[in-house]
This record gives C-alpha cells, sequence and structure tokens, in this order.
C-alpha cells in the first residue's frame, strides 16, 4: 500500500470567524498498513455539518476539539480494504470518522457496517445517518410534538430540518419551514408537503409567523439561533417546546454569541428550552434507522443530498454551509 498517496487537510489554526483555506494544512503522505486492530478504509464520501466549525474551537464542549495539527474530524462512508481486525472483512462498507482524506488507518472507533445494497452511500450520512439520527431524537424526544401541534423549524431546507419536518408531518403535526430562498422554500411545500414555508432573506420573519402560525407555536426546532430564535420566541404558546438543535448564525461570530432577547416568553408561557447532542441517543441510532427506512420505503420520507466533488475543494464547500448555499445534505465526494 504504500505506493499510493495519502491526502489530508489538518487544522492549522483555530479560526476567528470563519474557516478559510488557510485554516487547514494541505499534505500529502504515504498510505500505510493496518497493524493490530486496526482497519485501512478508502474513503469514498465525506459528511460536511455545521458542527465541524465547532470542533476547531478549544474549549470545553460535547466532544473534544480537533488538536491543531491533527487531521480534520468528518464523518464519512468507505470500503475496507485492509483489515488487522476481525470485525472487519476486506470489501467491507462502513461509517465511521473518516477524516477529511483519501484513506483512514486506525482503529474502527464507534464504525459500524452500511450496505450499499440497500441504500446508496450517501443517504448513510443523511437520513439513514447521523443527520437522520439527529432530527429524529431531536424532534420525537426533546420536541415531543402531539398530533395537530404547530412545528416550526429553521433550516429548514437544511439537512436535519427537513427531515425532522417530514417526519412532523408524518406524527400529524401543521408543518412550518423557515428557509432562505424562493426555490428552497417552494421545496418544502411541493416535494416534502410542508404546510407553509418563510423565506428570512426576502421577508420579516415575523409578519411570516403571524400569517403561517395564526394559533402561535407549540414546538419550535432551531437550528441557527439569533434574529430568527428571537422571532420565533415571540409567538409561543402555553407549554412550548424550543429544540436548540444548533445556531449556525452564530458559529463563526468574532465576538460573544448572541443570546436570545425575548427569554422572558419561556417564562410568560410556562415553555422549555433544551438542548440536544445526538450522540446521546447512541444505543437507540439501530431502532430509529430501522424505523427511518421503513418511511422512506413508503414514500413518507425524503432525502436530498448535495454533493459536491473533489477532496481538494473541501475549505470552501465547507463554508458552503455557512452561507446557506447547500441545499440538501452537505456531502463531498472523495
Amino acid at each position: 500500500m504504500t505506493t499510493q498517496t495519502n491526502r489530508q487537510f489538518l487544522l492549522a489554526k483555530r479560526p476567528v470567524g470563519a474557516a478559510t483555506r488557510e485554516t487547514f494544512t494541505y499534505q500529502e503522505v504515504p498510505v500505510g498498513e493496518p497493524a493490530a486492530g486496526q482497519i485501512l478504509v478508502k474513503n469514498e464520501y465525506l459528511s460536511l455539518d455545521p458542527a465541524m466549525r465547532g470542533w476547531m474551537n478549544e474549549g470545553k464542549s460535547y466532544i473534544p476539539p480537533v488538536g491543531l495539527g491533527e487531521v480534520m474530524r468528518a464523518l464519512g462512508v468507505g470500503k475496507v480494504i485492509a483489515s488487522n481486525n476481525p470485525g472487519f472483512a476486506v470489501g467491507d462498507y462502513v461509517n465511521g470518522a473518516l477524516g477529511v482524506q483519501d484513506y483512514f488507518l486506525g482503529e474502527p472507533r464507534g464504525f459500524y457496517k452500511v450496505d450499499p445494497k440497500l441504500a446508496p452511500l450517501p443517504r448513510y450520512l443523511s437520513a439513514l445517518g447521523m443527520t437522520g439520527m439527529t432530527a429524529y431524537f431531536a424532534l420525537l424526544d426533546v420536541g415531543a410534538p402531539k398530533a395537530g401541534d404547530t412545528v416550526v423549524l429553521s433550516g429548514a431546507a437544511g439537512a436535519v430540518g427537513s427531515i425532522a419536518g417530514q417526519i412532523a408531518k408524518i406524527k400529524g403535526c401543521r408543518v412550518v419551514g423557515i428557509a432562505g430562498g424562493a426555490d428552497k422554500c417552494q421545496f418544502l411545500i411541493d416535494e416534502l408537503g410542508f404546510d407553509g414555508a418563510i423565506d428570512y432573506k426576502n421577508e420579516d420573519v415575523i409578519a411570516g409567523l403571524k400569517r403561517e402560525c395564526p394559533k402561535g407555536v407549540d414546538v419550535y426546532f432551531d437550528n441557527v439561533g439569533g434574529d430568527i430564535l428571537d422571532a420565533v420566541l415571540s409567538r409561543l404558546n402555553l407549554k412550548a417546546r424550543v429544540v436548540i438543535c444548533g445556531a449556525i448564525s452564530q458559529y463563526n461570530n468574532k465576538e460573544a454569541v448572541k443570546g436570545p432577547a425575548n427569554y422572558l416568553s419561556l417564562l410568560v408561557n410556562r415553555a422549555r428550552m433544551e438542548g440536544f447532542v445526538v450522540m446521546d441517543y447512541a444505543a437507540q441510532f439501530a431502532a430509529a434507522g430501522q424505523e427511518m427506512a421503513g418511511w422512506m420505503a413508503k414514500g413518507q420520507l425524503k432525502s436530498k443530498e448535495d454533493i459536491v466533488e473533489g477532496l481538494e475543494t473541501f475549505p470552501e464547500t465547507l463554508m458552503k454551509l455557512f452561507s446557506g448555499e447547500n441545499f440538501g445534505k452537505l456531502v463531498l465526494k472523495v
């Protein structure tokens, strides 16, 4: 294997504001052989997620930061091409933290096998992967929607929001998505069956909420934070649930994160706001995946992947997440 070259992106510095190409070091190194307990994976698709920006920061979080000089962390799917681990055979396809590189060499901690015959590989990074698990548990466990509830989602045309909104529809809710641009809003209604959409780039969000949610909001699934979170807080119903799944509008701030000014709405409405980390539910992933796959087989749940080709495009492709350019789950084809 040593004749093969592994292209890698390493974290060079902790960014202030947006990550750029200069945030990373690009290098090419020989591909090694697996030692005892290790596997060698040829990476095929990598998941690009807003959480990656948080992993670059130093400080306490739900997962240790990526170390300076380490390969940038990324989930992905690939094919085992050499194995010194009894649990994985050559030819197996696996899902795990493969890193932003051509090949993963190491112990397969937390890796699991996937079947490309049952679904296209990118789907294991979207609806049938961590993205789908995030949508499923954040909505159903933290949001606890009931039939007839009004559920509002920000980042609704993105990877997690689009799936969470469809699950809310399956559960009998009225679903309103907040997204940027007429095309995304039309997609939510025409393709995903949402009941309403608010275009935050071209209309006033509070006015849109009054129009689409005349009876208020029972569940708010937040992926963006900032001003949109504040706007929805002003429309909460009694005993509403606010799911803090992400805050993409704040990740590249050079100053302190902007907190919600309308938080007293939680007091007035006896509502709750709760944070969510998907790994807390790891033991339940398999059962959730089966239910999601069943919904997909019935045509109740659709998954949209935005696939960009070329490992070399990684820094620029990652930034599509923060400008709202991606449409669906952003995946990098290695």
